[in-house]
């Protein structure tokens, strides 16, 4: 029985309880961050441990590597990424060559993800940068324009996906305009309905054809002015009818302090509200614990959405010039 949850590890190996574990709850997925990375050699083997504790290889093996301050595998080992920003402002205004370099870099991370097992990265940021708002967001955005953040954003997913790695859209349905940092605070965001349509909502509706998106911890006054997106049934119904995302929903991680209850309770609110997979991701063995109780299994219309997600992996990623194509991008870049 496979559980509707993605879980976390607490270092660079598997301990002997965190194997017993994984191989009771049986979760959908895996996340890694940066305390477990080390070398390509020890992520590749963490990856085959991970997956042999639910018998399944194709089991998704999540990490955040956005570039910029957003990114778990970096230097010396693998090169250190531009921020979302920095793509929006090359190319000298040239919308073509933007779009293209953000392709190259997210194809150039997918080469990286895929030779040490990861198979699915929780790019592309699609929220709009907002003036004012909290950095939470700031540089990680391709810009303040939604048709810029939706065209480098689907160039972002489809360079992902030719290297063999799924795109993972976030943070449904906009976290660009919040005043508080959602790990810590639950932010509340006061636009109006017609604001967060025109520009909030815009690159979710251009993008709502990926395989995977993630939730956002705020409260949308205008939608549902009790309930976090993640917890909010309002919220989740917008995600799906008014925005178009039939991929697989995901919340972000339900250990950050916007959200409130036990773990269990945390993790039942989320589904309950129609997210299909729990995000857990700091490998507290009690916290996960609680998040296998509230999350079930992963049944209906989730598990459709989780295996469709995973027929989107290409069988090869698509062939290039690897040396060629990193010249290029570190002309622009540098490294």
């Amino acid at each position: 029985m496979t559980r509707a949850c993605i879980l976390g590890c607490s270092g660079p190996e598997l301990t002997p309880a965190e194997r017993a574990f994984f191989e009771d709850a049986k979760p959908w997925g895996f996340v890694l961050f940066k305390r477990n990375v080390e070398s390509p050699d020890q992520v590749r083997a963490l990856t085959a441990a991970l997956r042999a504790t639910v018998g399944r290889d194709d089991a998704p093996v999540v990490i955040d590597q956005e570039g910029g301050r957003v990114q778990r595998m970096g230097p010396p080992h693998w090169p250190k990424y531009p921020t979302g920003r920095a793509y929006g402002e090359a190319g000298q205004g040239d919308p073509l060559l933007q779009r293209e370099l953000t392709r190259i870099g997210a194809r150039l991370m997918a080469e990286d993800l895929r030779r040490v097992g990861i198979n699915c990265d929780a790019v592309p940021v699609l929220d709009v940068a907002q003036p004012g708002a909290h950095d939470v967001i700031g540089d990680r955005a391709y810009g303040a324009e939604p048709e810029i953040v939706a065209r480098l954003g689907r160039a972002a997913a489809e360079g992902l996906m030719a290297g063999g790695v799924l795109p993972i859209i976030k943070h449904i349905p906009g976290h660009g305009r919040a005043m508080a940092d959602s790990h810590l605070n639950l932010p509340v965001v006061e636009a109006d309905r017609a604001t967060l349509e025109a520009v909030d909502f815009r690159p979710f509706r251009a993008n709502s054809d990926m395989p995977l998106g993630m939730t956002a911890h705020v409260v949308y006054t205008a939608i549902d002015p009790k309930h976090p997106g993640t917890q909010s049934k309002k919220v989740i119904r917008l995600i799906r009818e008014e925005i178009g995302f039939d991929g697989l929903l995901m919340t972000d991680d339900v250990s950050m302090k916007a959200l409130s209850g036990s773990f269990a309770e945390r993790s039942e609110r989320a589904i309950e509200a129609g997210c299909d997979i729990v995000l857990h991701c700091n490998g507290d063995p009690k916290e996960m614990e609680g998040v296998v109780e509230g999350c079930g299994k992963l049944k209906g219309h989730a598990e459709r959405r989780a295996e469709a997600a995973l027929a989107r992996l290409p069988r090869d990623p698509e062939p290039f010039d690897e040396a060629a194509t990193r010249a290029r991008f570190e002309a622009v870049f540098g490294r």
